[in-house]
């Protein structure tokens, strides 16, 4: 046998010895009537046990791939399919639909935090309750009876009767249990709206600068997706292009500028999507963190018409790795939605539901968020401190006062991107608004509080000026 096997690598030595001696056969190094080195040889050959090679062989042989001769030895099969020629990775397998083609590749989270941590959207692991949330799960897992069949769509009847309450007192949402799906995180709300509402080349306005995650998934849909600017006021109702069937926002704070939309603004949406029958999906995605005031109205709770899908999600303000969100949908889309989601993979992780609907119910959400909210708001204050006198005459701050996050843009226009790259390279993350921007870029910066320690904000920001100063 001239063909040679390579045991470089990880994993179990029998299973690679196969499936080289497999794929060689297929593609025709190995012929057809070929003798194989006895075990023992080949065992030698590779420096392994007699066993672990026999193992590969007696699974070739089962699979039909070699055949034993009684004193003779293993030969290659003589019933094969004829050998195919070997083709490239970028050649061979099927290949996927055009847009999936021409979307980015999916960019992977870092194995390891940096040490000045201001990325986007990412809360603190330290402040959740991890012994708390052992317990309720560990108290739901030993029922595990109570979960051994397929359930509602909707999610646990529990946790949607909670997430109705929670948001109907803290947000003023107008929901009962029934109108509340739960779904694995906003990402997948924002998917099963698409399924039931989007056909191919329909329209969805976004709001430019924006959440890039769900512009790529309303054009996996293969949706036309027109960005439309933000101001001062939010979204520009005004800008809003005709046929339009769908609209995503972000009205109590804009992501990534922070802002809040303006009542005349909701009011204006609102009636524009009466009046060419579109639907408003309002992602309220970290409002739960607020500093001040009491935020606007939710356009949920204006709206009168059914327009508005209202999303929310666990994963800012519990942990990302829970993949637990909701969505409150209009009475007209509760079949449809629940249909879609019995179809894309049913119902989720039943025993994390309805742990987190005791969280809830017994006000450990709601103590979880006061604490929460007070390490952000301190962390919010200091930020905004720095940045007003280090960076006075550089950053103009966009007012913001809930949230992970807050925006500044750029006094002047100048390319942050190698500000931001060498920053990173001295161990600052941060963001660049430019890279939330589609056609209109902006110089500014976009600085997450959620993962990085109070007591590391003015070191972090001050290799962000080191950096910054190295211009």
């Amino acid at each position: 046998m001239d063909f040679h096997v390579s045991l470089a690598g990880r994993g179990d030595l029998s299973l690679r010895i196969y499936r080289q001696l497999r794929d060689a056969v297929l593609d025709g190094r190995l012929r057809a009537g070929e003798r194989l080195p006895p075990t023992r040889e080949l065992a030698r050959r590779l420096a392994v046990s007699r066993n672990t090679v026999a193992v590969a062989y007696d699974r070739l042989t089962a699979d039909g791939f070699l055949t034993g001769r009684v004193g003779a030895g293993t030969y290659v099969s003589a019933e094969l399919p004829a050998p195919k020629p070997r083709k490239t990775a970028s050649a061979a397998g099927p290949r996927p639909k055009a847009v999936w083609r021409s979307l980015p590749p999916p960019v992977a989270a870092a194995a390891r935090a940096p040490v000045y941590d201001f990325r986007v959207g990412i809360p603190d692991a330290a402040l959740f309750p991890l012994e708390t949330w052992r317990r309720l799960l560990a108290r739901e897992l030993r029922d595990a009876a109570g979960f051994a069949h397929y359930a509602d769509p909707g999610g646990h009847p529990g946790l949607r009767a909670a997430i109705a309450r929670h948001v109907g007192v803290s947000r003023s949402v107008r929901a009962e249990a029934d109108d509340v799906l739960v779904t694995q995180g906003a990402q997948q709300a924002l998917d099963l709206l698409c399924r039931v509402l989007l056909e191919p080349g329909d329209r969805v306005a976004v709001e430019e600068p924006g959440y890039r995650l769900a512009k790529l998934l309303f054009a996996s849909h293969g949706a036309e997706v027109v960005e439309v600017p933000v101001d001062g006021e939010g979204l520009d109702v005004a800008s809003l292009p005709a046929r339009t069937k769908l609209v995503y926002v972000t009205p109590s704070h804009q992501f990534p500028l922070g802002t809040p939309m303006s009542l005349a603004r909701r009011t204006a949406l609102l009636e524009w999507a009466g009046r060419v029958d579109a639907v408003v999906v309002e992602d309220d995605y970290d409002s739960e963190f607020r500093f001040s005031d009491r935020p606007l109205e939710p356009l949920q709770s204006l709206d009168r018409a059914g327009r508005v899908a209202y999303v929310g999600s666990f994963s800012k303000t519990l942990l990302p790795m829970l993949r637990l969100g909701f969505l409150v949908a209009p009475p007209s889309l509760r079949d449809a939605l629940r249909h879609a989601r019995q179809l894309s993979d049913w119902h989720g992780d039943l025993p994390a539901q309805a742990a987190l609907a005791r969280f809830v119910d017994e006000g450990l959400f709601a103590r979880h968020l006061r604490r929460a909210t007070k390490v952000y708001a301190d962390r919010h204050e200091r930020i905004t401190a720095t940045l007003e006198c280090a960076f006075a005459g550089r950053l103009r701050l966009v007012p913001s006062a809930a949230g992970l996050h807050l925006c500044a843009l750029a006094e002047e226009d100048v390319d942050l991107e190698p500000v931001a790259t060498r920053a990173a390279a001295a161990g600052a993350a941060v963001q660049t608004l430019s890279d939330l921007c589609g056609g209109f870029p902006r110089p500014g910066l976009v600085l997450g509080y959620g993962s990085i320690a109070s007591d590391n904000i003015g070191a972090g920001l001050a290799v962000l000026d080191r950096a910054w100063g190295s211009t």
